[in-house]
């Protein structure tokens, strides 16, 4: 009897019942609710979508590991995309790079992991192409296996390590186009590498000190 009265006060118990969601939510709407933003995570273009602060973590630990070779390297025309980043410390660097890839990627796939475009060659959240995924070493190969979206990133930071300090460039046309242009087109449209640029120079960690600091007031 004493187990019964026992059991009765835990299920009754309102730290230990059951969390039941708000009223008039569905669990398809529960599922597609965009997780409430880590402070500790920069701002990326990416951050409403349901995975996206797992993105950011993503392409951050790849620039930091493989990647490194973009923290050390200040492209020539970085002033154009993150007028901060020759004075950043290498977390403010990856964070410049992870915008990068959010933004680009928007054009790219519309932040759609499984996309497929090019009439079956181009694959993934940043439409990488098979081929070159082999050619420049990627872990992951396949068509499918670039739907991961983990995969699709770790691909793309290691292209871009190769070919921005090659080129010392993100997006510069020399007769060719250069750095993270060499491989992916919507960076070469004016208007969409314009709209790139605008969203990555607003972010914190690509303004410059005497933008942020607060002006003085008259008499001070």
């Amino acid at each position: 009897m004493r187990a019964l009265f026992l059991t009765f006060l835990l299920l009754a118990s309102p730290a230990i019942a059951e969390v039941r969601p708000a009223a008039g939510l569905n669990d398809r709407q529960l599922v597609n609710r965009p997780a409430a933003r880590d402070a500790d995570v920069p701002r990326a273009r990416w951050e409403h979508r349901q995975n996206g602060m797992l993105w950011t973590r993503v392409a951050m630990a790849a620039v930091n590991t493989h990647g490194e070779a973009l923290t050390n390297t200040v492209p020539r025309d970085i002033v154009e995309w993150c007028p901060a980043y020759p004075d950043h410390t290498k977390k403010d660097r990856a964070a410049f790079w992870a915008a990068l890839l959010s933004t680009l990627s928007r054009y790219e796939s519309t932040w759609k992991p499984r996309a497929v475009g090019g009439n079956g060659r181009w694959f993934g959240l940043m439409q990488i192409y098979p081929p070159t995924a082999e050619f420049r070493g990627c872990r992951v190969q396949s068509g499918e296996g670039l739907k991961s979206a983990a995969a699709n990133l770790n691909c793309a930071v290691r292209i871009m390590a190769i070919t921005v300090p090659r080129d010392d460039a993100i997006s510069v046309l020399d007769g060719r186009w250069r750095g993270v242009a060499a491989d992916w087109g919507p960076i070469r449209n004016d208007w969409m590498r314009r709209d790139m640029q605008r969203y990555t120079k607003r972010q914190p960690y690509c303004r410059l000190l005497s933008e942020v600091r607060p002006k003085r007031r008259p008499g001070e």
